[in-house]
Protein backbone atom coordinates (compact mmCIF):
# COMPACT_ATOMS: atom_id res chain seq x y z
CA UNK A 1 0.00 0.00 0.00
CA UNK A 2 1.31 3.43 -1.00
CA UNK A 3 -0.07 6.46 0.85
CA UNK A 4 0.48 10.16 0.12
CA UNK A 5 -0.20 12.56 3.02
CA UNK A 6 -0.53 16.27 2.32
CA UNK A 7 0.52 18.68 5.03
CA UNK A 8 2.71 15.88 6.33
CA UNK A 9 4.87 18.15 8.48
CA UNK A 10 1.88 19.62 10.28
CA UNK A 11 0.53 18.24 13.54
CA UNK A 12 -2.14 15.99 12.02
CA UNK A 13 -0.17 14.92 8.96
CA UNK A 14 2.93 13.99 10.95
CA UNK A 15 0.86 12.08 13.51
CA UNK A 16 -0.79 10.05 10.74
CA UNK A 17 2.59 9.31 9.15
CA UNK A 18 4.12 8.15 12.42
CA UNK A 19 1.06 6.02 13.22
CA UNK A 20 1.25 4.14 9.92
CA UNK A 21 5.00 3.67 10.12
CA UNK A 22 4.44 2.00 13.49
CA UNK A 23 1.32 -0.04 12.71
CA UNK A 24 1.76 -0.77 8.98
CA UNK A 25 5.52 -1.00 8.39
CA UNK A 26 4.97 -2.55 4.95
CA UNK A 27 3.13 0.57 3.74
CA UNK A 28 5.12 3.11 1.73
CA UNK A 29 4.42 6.57 3.16
CA UNK A 30 4.97 9.67 1.05
CA UNK A 31 4.35 13.18 2.24
CA UNK A 32 4.27 16.66 0.80
CA UNK A 33 4.41 20.03 2.50
CA UNK A 34 5.12 23.62 1.52
CA UNK A 35 6.68 24.37 4.95
CA UNK A 36 5.04 27.79 5.26
CA UNK A 37 3.49 26.98 8.64
CA UNK A 38 5.77 28.01 11.54
CA UNK A 39 6.95 24.88 13.28
CA UNK A 40 6.58 22.53 10.32
CA UNK A 41 10.33 22.28 9.90
CA UNK A 42 10.48 20.74 13.38
CA UNK A 43 8.88 17.55 12.03
CA UNK A 44 10.87 17.18 8.81
CA UNK A 45 13.98 15.39 10.09
CA UNK A 46 12.07 12.98 12.34
CA UNK A 47 9.79 11.92 9.50
CA UNK A 48 12.73 11.33 7.16
CA UNK A 49 14.45 9.22 9.81
CA UNK A 50 11.22 7.26 10.17
CA UNK A 51 11.22 6.31 6.52
CA UNK A 52 8.72 8.86 5.18
CA UNK A 53 9.67 10.11 1.73
CA UNK A 54 9.13 13.88 1.69
CA UNK A 55 8.37 16.21 -1.22
CA UNK A 56 8.50 20.00 -1.05
CA UNK A 57 5.38 20.99 -2.98
CA UNK A 58 2.61 23.59 -2.95
CA UNK A 59 -0.92 22.27 -3.43
CA UNK A 60 -1.84 25.45 -5.29
CA UNK A 61 0.67 24.73 -8.08
CA UNK A 62 -0.52 22.04 -10.50
CA UNK A 63 3.01 21.72 -11.88
CA UNK A 64 4.27 20.57 -8.47
CA UNK A 65 2.26 17.37 -8.94
CA UNK A 66 4.06 16.35 -12.13
CA UNK A 67 6.90 14.61 -10.29
CA UNK A 68 4.83 13.10 -7.48
CA UNK A 69 4.50 9.31 -7.50
CA UNK A 70 1.26 7.50 -8.10
CA UNK A 71 -0.16 6.03 -4.89
CA UNK A 72 -3.09 3.91 -3.74
CA UNK A 73 -4.57 6.59 -1.49
CA UNK A 74 -4.16 10.32 -0.89
CA UNK A 75 -4.97 11.62 2.59
CA UNK A 76 -5.51 15.37 2.57
CA UNK A 77 -4.39 16.80 5.92
CA UNK A 78 -3.31 20.19 4.52
CA UNK A 79 -5.40 23.32 4.99
CA UNK A 80 -5.51 26.83 6.30
CA UNK A 81 -7.58 25.69 9.25
CA UNK A 82 -8.54 28.99 10.90
CA UNK A 83 -12.19 30.00 10.87
CA UNK A 84 -10.97 33.61 10.78
CA UNK A 85 -8.78 33.08 7.72
CA UNK A 86 -9.44 35.60 4.99
CA UNK A 87 -11.47 37.95 7.20
CA UNK A 88 -9.11 38.77 10.07
CA UNK A 89 -7.22 41.50 8.22
CA UNK A 90 -4.04 39.44 8.47
CA UNK A 91 -4.65 36.79 5.83
CA UNK A 92 -5.84 36.87 2.23
CA UNK A 93 -9.24 35.52 1.24
CA UNK A 94 -7.86 34.60 -2.18
CA UNK A 95 -4.99 32.64 -0.62
CA UNK A 96 -7.45 30.83 1.64
CA UNK A 97 -9.47 29.70 -1.37
CA UNK A 98 -6.33 28.75 -3.28
CA UNK A 99 -4.97 26.67 -0.40
CA UNK A 100 -8.19 24.93 0.61
CA UNK A 101 -10.12 24.61 -2.65
CA UNK A 102 -7.69 24.93 -5.55
CA UNK A 103 -5.39 22.57 -3.65
CA UNK A 104 -8.21 20.03 -3.41
CA UNK A 105 -8.85 20.27 -7.15
CA UNK A 106 -5.19 19.59 -7.91
CA UNK A 107 -5.24 16.60 -5.56
CA UNK A 108 -8.39 15.22 -7.18
CA UNK A 109 -6.83 15.54 -10.62
CA UNK A 110 -3.84 13.62 -9.28
CA UNK A 111 -6.18 10.91 -7.96
CA UNK A 112 -7.99 10.81 -11.30
CA UNK A 113 -4.71 10.37 -13.18
CA UNK A 114 -3.44 7.55 -10.94
CA UNK A 115 -6.83 6.09 -9.88
CA UNK A 116 -5.98 6.73 -6.25
CA UNK A 117 -8.48 6.76 -3.42
CA UNK A 118 -8.99 10.03 -1.56
CA UNK A 119 -9.61 10.85 2.11
CA UNK A 120 -10.50 14.47 2.91
CA UNK A 121 -10.09 15.60 6.49
CA UNK A 122 -12.89 18.14 6.70
CA UNK A 123 -14.23 20.10 9.64
CA UNK A 124 -17.14 20.80 11.96
CA UNK A 125 -17.10 24.30 10.50
CA UNK A 126 -19.11 23.20 7.46
CA UNK A 127 -22.22 23.45 9.66
CA UNK A 128 -24.39 26.55 9.45
CA UNK A 129 -23.40 29.32 11.85
CA UNK A 130 -26.71 31.16 12.59
CA UNK A 131 -28.61 28.20 14.11
CA UNK A 132 -25.55 27.16 16.11
CA UNK A 133 -25.01 30.71 17.34
CA UNK A 134 -28.65 30.80 18.45
CA UNK A 135 -28.55 27.34 20.01
CA UNK A 136 -30.34 27.28 23.38
CA UNK A 137 -27.74 26.38 25.99
CA UNK A 138 -27.41 26.27 29.75
CA UNK A 139 -24.39 26.09 32.04
CA UNK A 140 -23.69 22.71 33.61
CA UNK A 141 -20.51 22.08 35.63
CA UNK A 142 -18.84 25.13 34.14
CA UNK A 143 -19.65 24.31 30.52
CA UNK A 144 -22.39 25.05 28.02
CA UNK A 145 -24.66 22.14 27.12
CA UNK A 146 -27.77 22.16 24.89
CA UNK A 147 -30.88 23.14 26.83
CA UNK A 148 -33.13 20.14 26.18
CA UNK A 149 -36.04 21.95 27.84
CA UNK A 150 -36.20 24.21 24.76
CA UNK A 151 -36.60 23.24 21.09
CA UNK A 152 -33.32 22.26 19.44
CA UNK A 153 -32.78 22.66 15.68
CA UNK A 154 -32.97 19.53 13.52
CA UNK A 155 -29.75 17.53 13.63
CA UNK A 156 -28.77 18.58 17.16
CA UNK A 157 -29.14 16.49 20.31
CA UNK A 158 -27.32 16.05 23.58
CA UNK A 159 -25.02 13.66 21.71
CA UNK A 160 -23.88 16.44 19.39
CA UNK A 161 -24.33 17.85 15.91
CA UNK A 162 -25.17 15.15 13.36
CA UNK A 163 -24.26 15.04 9.67
CA UNK A 164 -27.88 15.92 8.86
CA UNK A 165 -27.50 19.40 10.41
CA UNK A 166 -27.77 22.33 8.01
CA UNK A 167 -24.73 23.35 5.98
CA UNK A 168 -26.47 26.43 4.59
CA UNK A 169 -24.37 29.60 4.35
CA UNK A 170 -22.95 31.36 6.23
CA UNK A 171 -20.40 28.82 7.42
CA UNK A 172 -17.36 31.19 7.19
CA UNK A 173 -15.00 31.45 4.24
CA UNK A 174 -12.95 28.62 5.72
CA UNK A 175 -16.00 26.40 6.18
CA UNK A 176 -17.22 27.12 2.66
CA UNK A 177 -13.89 26.09 1.11
CA UNK A 178 -14.06 22.77 2.96
CA UNK A 179 -17.73 22.23 2.05
CA UNK A 180 -16.98 22.95 -1.60
CA UNK A 181 -14.02 20.55 -1.40
CA UNK A 182 -16.31 17.86 -0.02
CA UNK A 183 -18.75 18.26 -2.91
CA UNK A 184 -16.02 18.20 -5.55
CA UNK A 185 -14.35 15.17 -4.01
CA UNK A 186 -17.58 13.19 -4.02
CA UNK A 187 -18.30 14.18 -7.63
CA UNK A 188 -14.79 13.27 -8.80
CA UNK A 189 -15.09 9.92 -7.09
CA UNK A 190 -18.38 9.19 -8.84
CA UNK A 191 -17.31 10.47 -12.24
CA UNK A 192 -13.90 8.81 -12.35
CA UNK A 193 -14.59 5.75 -10.20
CA UNK A 194 -12.22 6.04 -7.25
CA UNK A 195 -13.14 5.78 -3.55
CA UNK A 196 -13.67 8.99 -1.60
CA UNK A 197 -14.17 9.40 2.15
CA UNK A 198 -15.09 12.65 3.88
CA UNK A 199 -14.21 12.79 7.58
CA UNK A 200 -15.57 15.88 9.34
CA UNK A 201 -13.27 16.27 12.32
CA UNK A 202 -13.92 17.98 15.60
CA UNK A 203 -11.10 19.72 17.47
CA UNK A 204 -7.91 17.70 17.08
CA UNK A 205 -5.40 18.02 19.90
CA UNK A 206 -2.22 16.50 21.29
CA UNK A 207 1.45 17.05 21.98
CA UNK A 208 3.29 18.73 19.13
CA UNK A 209 0.30 20.76 17.97
CA UNK A 210 1.00 24.27 16.72
CA UNK A 211 -1.22 26.17 19.14
CA UNK A 212 -2.96 29.43 18.26
CA UNK A 213 -6.09 31.07 19.70
CA UNK A 214 -8.03 30.50 16.45
CA UNK A 215 -6.89 26.87 16.02
CA UNK A 216 -5.23 24.39 18.31
CA UNK A 217 -6.94 26.04 21.26
CA UNK A 218 -6.20 23.23 23.74
CA UNK A 219 -2.46 23.31 22.99
CA UNK A 220 -2.44 27.10 23.00
CA UNK A 221 -4.19 27.31 26.36
CA UNK A 222 -1.93 24.79 28.11
CA UNK A 223 1.33 26.17 26.73
CA UNK A 224 0.26 29.74 27.54
CA UNK A 225 -0.78 28.78 31.07
CA UNK A 226 2.51 27.00 31.76
CA UNK A 227 4.56 29.91 30.41
CA UNK A 228 2.55 32.57 32.26
CA UNK A 229 1.29 34.25 29.11
CA UNK A 230 -1.91 36.34 29.16
CA UNK A 231 -5.15 34.42 28.69
CA UNK A 232 -8.64 35.75 28.17
CA UNK A 233 -12.19 34.42 28.06
CA UNK A 234 -13.74 36.05 24.98
CA UNK A 235 -17.42 36.37 24.16
CA UNK A 236 -20.74 35.18 25.55
CA UNK A 237 -20.72 35.69 29.33
CA UNK A 238 -16.94 36.10 29.47
CA UNK A 239 -16.61 33.15 31.85
CA UNK A 240 -15.14 30.54 29.51
CA UNK A 241 -18.24 28.37 29.20
CA UNK A 242 -17.69 27.82 25.45
CA UNK A 243 -17.40 24.09 24.85
CA UNK A 244 -15.66 21.91 22.27
CA UNK A 245 -14.93 18.20 22.04
CA UNK A 246 -11.36 17.03 21.54
CA UNK A 247 -9.85 14.09 19.72
CA UNK A 248 -6.33 12.81 19.16
CA UNK A 249 -5.39 12.34 15.48
CA UNK A 250 -4.08 8.86 16.32
CA UNK A 251 -7.72 7.86 16.70
CA UNK A 252 -8.50 9.37 13.31
CA UNK A 253 -5.66 7.34 11.81
CA UNK A 254 -7.29 4.13 12.99
CA UNK A 255 -10.51 5.03 11.18
CA UNK A 256 -8.73 6.05 7.98
CA UNK A 257 -6.94 2.69 7.99
CA UNK A 258 -10.33 0.96 7.86
CA UNK A 259 -11.50 3.25 5.06
CA UNK A 260 -8.35 2.62 3.01
CA UNK A 261 -8.74 -1.14 3.39
CA UNK A 262 -12.46 -1.16 2.56
CA UNK A 263 -13.30 -2.56 -0.86
CA UNK A 264 -17.08 -2.00 -1.06
CA UNK A 265 -19.23 1.01 -1.87
CA UNK A 266 -21.24 2.03 1.21
CA UNK A 267 -24.02 4.55 0.83
CA UNK A 268 -22.65 6.99 3.42
CA UNK A 269 -19.30 8.56 2.60
CA UNK A 270 -19.56 11.63 4.85
CA UNK A 271 -19.13 11.10 8.58
CA UNK A 272 -18.36 13.05 11.71
CA UNK A 273 -15.16 12.01 13.45
CA UNK A 274 -14.90 13.59 16.88
CA UNK A 275 -14.61 13.11 20.60
CA UNK A 276 -18.32 13.74 21.09
CA UNK A 277 -20.18 14.69 24.24
CA UNK A 278 -18.10 12.29 26.32
CA UNK A 279 -14.93 14.22 25.46
CA UNK A 280 -16.29 17.77 25.53
CA UNK A 281 -14.68 20.45 27.66
CA UNK A 282 -15.12 24.18 28.22
CA UNK A 283 -12.33 26.71 28.61
CA UNK A 284 -13.31 27.10 32.25
CA UNK A 285 -12.94 23.35 32.79
CA UNK A 286 -9.64 23.45 30.92
CA UNK A 287 -8.47 26.21 33.26
CA UNK A 288 -9.40 24.07 36.26
CA UNK A 289 -7.30 21.25 34.84
CA UNK A 290 -4.34 23.61 34.35
CA UNK A 291 -4.68 25.05 37.85
CA UNK A 292 -4.60 21.58 39.38
CA UNK A 293 -1.38 20.80 37.53
CA UNK A 294 0.48 24.11 37.67
CA UNK A 295 -1.35 26.31 40.14
CA UNK A 296 -3.98 28.99 39.67
CA UNK A 297 -3.69 32.29 37.87
CA UNK A 298 -5.87 35.20 36.79
CA UNK A 299 -7.69 35.13 33.46
CA UNK A 300 -9.09 38.32 31.98
CA UNK A 301 -12.58 38.56 30.52
CA UNK A 302 -14.03 40.23 27.44
CA UNK A 303 -17.73 39.51 26.80
CA UNK A 304 -17.51 41.06 23.32
CA UNK A 305 -18.04 38.12 20.91
CA UNK A 306 -15.43 37.20 18.35
CA UNK A 307 -16.45 36.77 14.71
CA UNK A 308 -17.89 33.29 13.97
CA UNK A 309 -17.55 32.14 17.59
CA UNK A 310 -20.11 29.64 18.84
CA UNK A 311 -21.11 28.58 22.35
CA UNK A 312 -21.14 24.82 21.84
CA UNK A 313 -19.67 22.74 19.01
CA UNK A 314 -19.72 19.01 19.75
CA UNK A 315 -20.04 16.47 16.95
CA UNK A 316 -22.16 13.34 17.08
CA UNK A 317 -20.11 10.45 15.65
CA UNK A 318 -22.87 7.83 15.85
CA UNK A 319 -22.66 7.28 12.10
CA UNK A 320 -18.95 6.44 12.40
CA UNK A 321 -19.76 3.96 15.16
CA UNK A 322 -22.55 2.30 13.20
CA UNK A 323 -20.75 2.20 9.86
CA UNK A 324 -17.17 1.56 10.96
CA UNK A 325 -17.40 0.39 14.56
CA UNK A 326 -15.29 3.45 15.37
CA UNK A 327 -15.12 5.47 18.57
CA UNK A 328 -12.36 7.55 20.17
CA UNK A 329 -9.96 5.69 22.44
CA UNK A 330 -7.66 8.44 23.72
CA UNK A 331 -9.28 10.06 26.77
CA UNK A 332 -9.18 13.85 27.23
CA UNK A 333 -6.94 13.51 30.29
CA UNK A 334 -4.40 11.56 28.24
CA UNK A 335 -4.47 14.16 25.47
CA UNK A 336 -4.04 17.05 27.90
CA UNK A 337 -1.24 15.26 29.74
CA UNK A 338 0.58 14.75 26.43
CA UNK A 339 0.34 18.49 25.70
CA UNK A 340 1.36 19.37 29.25
CA UNK A 341 4.45 17.20 29.11
CA UNK A 342 5.57 19.01 25.99
CA UNK A 343 4.81 22.39 27.57
CA UNK A 344 7.04 21.44 30.51
CA UNK A 345 9.83 20.11 28.32
CA UNK A 346 9.76 22.79 25.60
CA UNK A 347 9.00 26.25 27.00
CA UNK A 348 9.71 27.93 23.64
CA UNK A 349 7.17 25.94 21.62
CA UNK A 350 4.67 28.77 21.15
CA UNK A 351 7.41 31.04 19.82
CA UNK A 352 8.45 28.30 17.37
CA UNK A 353 4.99 27.31 16.19
CA UNK A 354 3.00 30.54 16.26
CA UNK A 355 5.17 33.66 16.46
Amino acid sequence: MKILITGVCGFVGSTLARFWRETSPDWEIYGLDNFIRPGSEANRLGLKRNGVRLFHADLRAASDFETLPGVDFVVDAAANASVLAGVDGKTSSRQLVEHNLTGTINLLEHCKKHRSGFVLLSTSRVYSIPPLAALPVRVQDGAYVPDSARPLPPGVSGAGIAETFSTQAPVSLYGSTKLASEALALEYGECFDFPVWIDRCGVLAGGGQFGRPDQGIFAYWLHSWKQGRPLKYIGFDGQGHQTRDLLHPRDVAGLITRQINFSGRPELRVINVAGGAGQAMSLQQLSTWCAQRWGGRDISSDPQPRLFDLPWVVLDSTRALNQWGWKPHTAPGVILDEIAQQAEADPGWLDLSAP
